[in-house]
């Protein structure tokens, strides 16, 4: 799988990738602390979602996202999908040569740093949540701490649907969330790149005495961490590359992703995954 990748060289740009759209809240965080680096994402919105997919179809996806990146000659690969990170990122990690990140670990890091009782929700998509990936994680960093996972399914369609707010919204994340308050917990992890963008709801339901953990911005801090400890980080550009891919419609994939990313999307294309002739980039 490693045909195709940089050279390592600090102008090369980062690869992410994501099933669709909730990945740009990563990109978003990923801009704000290093914004000279290049980036090009891929939104794999033909075949969104992951979350009802199984764990095999779910790491052919990512195995078949990460070939159309390294063609893009990238420095570092980021997994922007709490999915695909819970289900393939070892796979990735075996066959690629460059670094790769997911958004799984940080979180689960940033969870275990932030509890004082030991007791941490876990909310995602039903995929992730089957997986366990997070409740493993947390739990081979510190055995004692009691993890209680809550999948979310609709929080994801209301998000891209634009309902952040709302009674609508509000009465689905009671709903969730209601089993979550009555746990004990004091930490609770976004498990899904969509749900950043419901900080507001979330955190009215379940109280200001639970800590927030987002994903995203614990993914975009070890992002940097990586490409220090490589020395890959890019220290200036003053015209930084932002090229977006997507599987299907394009002018969807602008619309909404604009909300997430909280920026206007210019450069985008459509390609084919897996792989064609035409649609190899370099």
């Amino acid at each position: 799988m490693s045909r195709g990748a940089g050279s390592g060289r600090p102008e090369e740009p980062i690869g992410i990738f994501d099933s669709g759209i909730g990945g740009l809240t990563v990109l978003r965080e990923i801009l704000t602390i290093m914004p000279s680096e290049d980036v090009i994402y891929l939104g794999d919105t033909a075949r969104v979602p992951y979350g009802i997919r199984s764990p095999e179809t779910v790491e052919k996806y990512a195995v078949e996202n990460t070939e159309f990146l390294l063609e893009n000659r990238i420095k570092l690969i980021v997994v922007a999908c709490n999915t695909a990170s819970a289900v393939s990122l070892d796979a990735l990690k075996k066959t690629t040569k460059v670094p790769v990140v997911g958004v799984l670990l940080p979180g689960a890091e940033a969870a275990v740093r932030k509890t004082a009782n030991r007791r941490i929700g876990v909310i995602g998509t039903e995929a992730t949540i089957r997986s366990m990936a997070y409740q493993r994680a947390i739990v081979s960093i510190d055995p004692e701490v009691v993890v209680t996972g809550v999948a979310c399914p609709l929080f994801v369609p209301l998000v891209e649907e634009g309902w952040t707010d709302g009674e609508i919204t509000r009465s689905v994340a009671r709903e969730y969330l209601g089993r979550l308050k009555d746990s004990g917990i004091d930490t609770l992890v976004l498990g899904c790149t969509h749900y950043p963008l419901l900080k507001g709801v979330i955190k009215d339901v379940v109280g200001e005495g639970i800590a927030l953990i987002d994903s995203a911005v614990e993914t975009a801090k070890t992002v940097r961490e990586t490409l220090e400890a490589a020395g890959l980080s890019r220290r200036r550009n003053d015209s930084p590359i932002r090229r977006f891919y997507v599987t299907d419609d394009p002018a969807r994939f602008r619309k909404v992703g604009e909300r997430f990313l909280g920026r206007r999307i210019t450069c985008i294309e459509k390609v084919e995954i897996p792989l064609t002739g035409q649609a190899a980039h370099r």
